[in-house]
């Protein structure tokens, strides 16, 4: 009986045969922590009384989600941190650098590799193929300590997408999708991998946005099959010794398929507040939109500022509202100058802040007012999601966001394509 890519992974870092229900303790390929939840893991890694790490330099300490700090007591944590990472050798990722799972994709990733992180989102590296996992903080300070951790082998859900997405229909449209169609915890503990000939013909950071809220419906990991997508991306970065095929085989047992047809999905929103409240972007045409957000782990690629930028060339943000733009990381910042993105963003009325998290989990850089409508690129829209519970959040991909600026309301970006 053949397997999924989440037994096949499992099978091969823990040295047993890893079957759906099954238990095994796993090596991991790499280990990392973020500013917001990493002290609590360096203070539960203390309490182990292990001195020295297995593997410094495939841990990783990164300071992106107050960077630059907007307060002393976040200071001091970075302080933490930054002293951790000097006496134990490990690797730190200092502000300005970028988020954490976007840096993740472009240094770490390794399709095969186990990932674990003390942040949700570290499922955004399933796209390279890798079983990549959020963990809480015990957990993960175990995972440092011991270079391993263990798994319930999770059931797998395939989806294939078949055909191809239409102009002006995103990656994030098909997610959002997908999250409405089976629900916020659709997928609970499960496995969700990509298939058909609308994911084969994706690019990596397409892949990186879906496999990124594969976790907003519960799942334990979104695996994208390692392919020569995968390897022209590992090139691209300067890692092409990274690259290894990795295919579920054709007579895995998955727990349920579920088929999307790419031909007919349109631009499509979350409502407040949950994520898989959704709706398509032309039925909400005349709700106001205070701030539009740009960025995030989610869709601040530089393929993502590029769409934004070829649809606000030439023209204005609404007056009424505002536009902030974060990119994903220091190489996204730089890439987004060299190719003028920035500069048509910023011509167009944007208000573009260092790489990090910035606005998403509203700590700085965009809190809301009471009362206000922000349309982000983000991955979540949970009430206080962007530091205001009287707030409101709409998520949407880019091209959505771009369009939405432009109108000061939420526009289906087909009418500027």
């Amino acid at each position: 009986m053949g397997k999924t890519l989440a037994e096949k992974i499992l099978t091969e870092r823990s040295g047993t045969d890893a079957r759906a229900g099954g238990i095994v303790v796993a090596r991991t390929g790499l280990v990392f922590v973020q500013d917001s939840t990493g002290p609590l893991t360096v203070r539960q890694f203390a309490e182990l009384g292990i001195e020295t790490l297995p593997e410094p330099k495939r841990t990783v300490l990164f300071i992106d989600h107050s960077a630059p700090s907007p307060a002393k007591e976040l200071s001091n944590d970075h302080i933490f941190l930054r002293d951790f990472a000097r006496r134990k050798g490990a690797v730190l990722s200092d502000v300005g650098e970028g988020v954490c799972h976007q840096l993740v994709a472009e240094t770490w990733a390794r399709p095969g590799d186990v990932i674990v992180g003390s942040d949700s989102h570290t499922v955004t590296a399933g796209a390279l193929g890798a079983f990549a996992t959020g963990m809480g903080s015990t957990d993960v300070a175990v995972a440092i300590a011991l270079g391993k951790t263990w798994f319930r082998v999770p059931e797998t859900v395939r989806v294939v997408v078949h055909g191809h997405l239409h102009d002006g229909v995103y990656a994030k449209d098909l997610i959002l999708y997908l999250i409405g169609l089976i629900g916020a915890d659709g997928a609970t503990y499960k496995s969700l991998e990509f298939g058909g000939e609308a994911i084969d013909a994706m690019d990596v950071p397409g892949r990186l946005t879906i496999a990124n809220m594969a976790v907003e419906a519960g799942a334990k990991v979104g695996l994208f099959p390692s392919d020569a997508v995968t390897e022209q991306y590992l090139k691209e970065q300067g890692r092409p010794g990274d690259y290894r095929p990795l295919a579920p085989d054709k007579d895995a047992v998955y727990e349920r398929a579920i088929e999307i047809d790419g031909e007919a999905l349109e631009p499509t929103v979350s409502k407040p507040h949950a994520v898989d409240n959704t709706a398509l972007a032309r039925e909400l045409k005349g709700v106001h939109i205070d701030q539009v957000f740009l960025g995030t782990c989610t869709n601040g690629r530089l393929s993502d500022l590029r769409v934004a930028a070829e649809i606000l060339r030439g023209r204005k943000r609404h007056a009424g509202t505002r536009l902030i733009v974060a990119p994903a990381s220091k190489k996204v910042y730089l890439d987004a100058v060299a190719t003028g993105y920035l500069t048509t963003l910023v011509e167009a009325g944007a208000t573009v802040v260092p790489p990090g998290c910035a606005a998403c989990l509203g700590v700085h850089q965009g809190v809301l007012g009471d009362g206000e409508a922000c349309l982000s690129t983000a991955n979540r829209n949970f009430k206080g999601r962007m530091g205001n519970p009287n707030a409101f959040v709409y998520l949407a991909s880019p091209a959505t966001a771009a369009a939405t600026a432009i109108t000061g309301e939420i526009t289906d970006p087909r009418e500027f394509l």
